[in-house]
């Protein structure tokens, strides 16, 4: 039974690092994705695309990080709705996973 519950908490351990891996993967890539639409390359996306991801440590969940985007595209006049950067979050996440599980 004790190995059995070991296996489990291993089991836990093992998705909720690959949860957090994907999370991180995926607001990389939106930050990519948003320094694109603000006109930003190379070292400049790079660098947008690591604060996007520390902004997803001010709080749980997505809010963080759809604000920040949100306030930089409302900042340099570029037209994206919220519905419009869920998308991208959801095709993204979607990709990120992938990524994370072939790696």
């Amino acid at each position: 039974m004790k190995d059995r519950q070991e296996g489990f908490e291993r089991k836990f351990v093992l998705d909720e690092d690959t949860k957090f891996k994907a999370m991180a993967r995926r607001n990389k890539l939106l930050g990519l994705w948003a320094a694109e639409k603000l006109g930003k390359t190379g070292a400049d996306a790079e660098d947008y695309a690591k604060e996007v991801v520390r902004a997803d440590f001010e709080e749980a969940g997505d809010d963080d990080v759809l604000r920040k985007v949100r306030a930089d595209f409302e900042a340099a006049g570029v037209a994206q709705s919220d519905l419009q950067i869920r998308g991208a979050m959801d095709e993204l996440m979607a990709t990120a996973a992938e990524q994370v599980k072939n790696s």
